[in-house]
């Protein structure tokens, strides 16, 4: 793109999405390097599947899980939570040394062996998502004669 022009709308979030997901990329890169992490089974496609799903839920494409996207991300999977069991998930997760949710912290968090809460809701819904249980579109028609 030539340096007079700006770009916009579409194309300035295609741009943004493609620069986060670089960055999510070298995280990655850098826990498959990471000897601590060696015997984890798929690590690959779990840090590829964390990934998508962290970008999913950065909706401020600033890097970080804050407050509010925590907050709509569990209730679009379901799972509504106060402002003070969100902000406990946040502290629980960083160890309490900041208000938002790394992507360091999210993987550190899903690849642990404690059970944070978060990592739960999370897991659940991957599982859930795998099964086709949810329906699609409006609910069958049915007649009184079918009814129990």
């Amino acid at each position: 793109m030539p340096s007079g022009q700006q770009a916009q709308g579409g194309k300035m979030f295609g741009l943004l999405k493609t620069q986060q997901e670089e960055r999510l990329h070298s995280v990655n890169k850098e826990f498959l390097e990471d000897p601590k992490y060696k015997d984890e089974e798929n690590l690959a496609e779990n840090l590829e599947s964390f990934k998508k799903k962290y970008m999913e839920f950065d909706l401020n494409d600033q890097g970080d899980i804050d407050l509010m996207s925590l907050k709509q991300m569990l209730e679009k999977l379901g799972v509504p939570k106060t402002h003070l069991e969100v902000k406990k998930m946040i502290a629980e997760v960083t160890g309490g040394s900041s208000e938002t949710i790394s992507y360091r912290d999210f993987v550190t968090m899903m690849l642990g062996k404690r059970s944070a809460v978060l990592r739960l809701i999370m897991v659940f819904e991957g599982k859930s998502d795998g099964n086709g249980s949810k329906p699609l579109g409006p609910p069958a028609k049915r007649d009184i004669s079918s009814l129990p």
